[in-house]
């Protein structure tokens, strides 16, 4: 996938730098560091730099002309809808993310509020395999049985699609690694995995406390 076009959809906020950083496989810190060399040298920029010297840059005389149109002719438009409109009727060349960033630079447009985390619901993965969930359930599933039995199940978060589900007597480290076999052999590498605080999952020193980070239990250590 080109960065370009993850990036743009993570300037229309289609993506979080986090979502864009695991599609490409870098981190958060790689992306933001890749985006501020995009906008200033444009693909060039991402070049490695102890190898090659950009000095390219957006023509000054273009981004004038941007902002000219948009100061005369599109005021009030969103960034989106006048970078479609310039690129239409005007012969405009330059990319979503300088455009935007020329902008608010000049006091055209104002840079959106980050909405605070508090109780904000966190939206779906957008693309399928970026997240999946794997969480069991314990009831008395099986009429007639009499005991009780953990469903466990694996799901794309994107979709809600059902990938693994199978009944144990106890979910565990073995139940674990069945439902993640099941969805590897079948649909390939996934990026993350959502759980709960399962001793299976993660090692919890001491108890309501928070998990470690450098001590994995085996589900981590094959994760990683």
């Amino acid at each position: 996938m080109r960065f370009e076009d993850i990036l743009d959809r993570s300037e229309r906020s289609e993506l979080s730098q986090m979502e864009a950083a695991e599609l490409l496989g870098i981190s958060e810190r790689s992306f933001r560091r890749w985006r501020d060399r995009h906008r200033e040298s444009g693909v060039d920029g991402l070049e490695d730099r102890r190898l090659v010297a950009s000095p390219r840059r957006a023509p000054v005389a273009e981004i004038e002309r941007m902002l000219g149109l948009y100061r005369d002719l599109y005021r009030g438009f969103t960034v989106k809808h006048f970078h479609e409109q310039v690129t239409k009727r005007h012969g405009y060349t330059l990319g979503y993310t300088v455009t935007k960033l020329h902008l608010q630079r000049s006091g055209l447009v104002q840079k959106a509020r980050s909405r605070s985390a508090h109780r904000k619901k966190r939206p779906r993965r957008p693309m399928v395999g970026m997240m999946l969930h794997q969480d069991a359930s314990t009831h008395a599933w099986l009429p007639g049985d009499g005991g009780k039995h953990d469903l466990v199940v694996t799901l794309d978060d994107a979709t809600n699609e059902i990938y693994s589900a199978f009944l144990v007597d106890q979910e565990g480290t073995a139940s674990s690694f069945r439902g993640l076999a099941e969805v590897v052999s079948k649909h390939g590498l996934f990026c993350s995995l959502y759980t709960d605080r399962g001793s299976h999952y993660f090692f919890t020193p001491a108890e309501g406390g928070r998990v470690s980070r450098t001590t994995l239990t085996q589900v981590g250590r094959a994760l990683k």
